[in-house]
């Protein structure tokens, strides 16, 4: 039973990890600035670090539950997927954010758009299982296909 459980949620621990790591890349960056020289210069990076930090963490939990929900409830590889894809993009926002606001924005509404299609899949996930439970017809294995080929679609800019 333990392998079987292991089997549905394995890429998304995975995913879950490398989050991990990068929210331990941003930390470190943050306190690098923070204890960095005393300067004009200093403090406008520092700003900038800490906002483009907060504004991840803002996000992390929405990102976390939507990956969990869609990979449990509808199918793991498209979610871990798309995860994979927001931490990427995750990255290009903080990057862009230490030069020019306006370059931050690309990755903004690329995540923006990826959460968006968790949701989607947390969504269809969930309908199929109540109609599943309460109307007995189950499309989960159309639904999968079908968000394994639009996945794809996520790499589309």
């Amino acid at each position: 039973m333990y392998v079987a459980v292991m089997d549905n949620i394995f890429l998304l621990v995975l995913v879950t990890l490398l989050s991990v790591v990068q929210n331990v890349f941003f930390a470190l960056k943050v306190e690098k600035e923070c204890t960095g020289q005393h300067s004009k210069n200093h403090s406008e990076a520092f700003e900038r670090l800490s906002c483009a930090n907060r504004n991840c963490m803002d996000t992390y939990p929405t990102f976390l539950a939507v990956l969990w929900c869609a990979g449990i409830c509808l199918s793991q590889a498209p979610a871990a997927f798309a995860g994979i894809i927001y931490l990427v993009v995750r990255q290009k926002y903080f990057v862009g954010y230490l030069g020019q606001t306006c370059q931050s924005t690309p990755g903004f509404l690329f995540g923006k758009r990826i959460l968006f299609f968790l949701s989607l899949m947390c969504v269809v996930g969930i309908i199929n299982h109540l109609m599943l439970t309460y109307g007995g017809s189950d499309y989960k294995e159309y639904i999968q296909t079908i968000t394994k080929i639009v996945s794809t679609l996520l790499l589309l800019p």
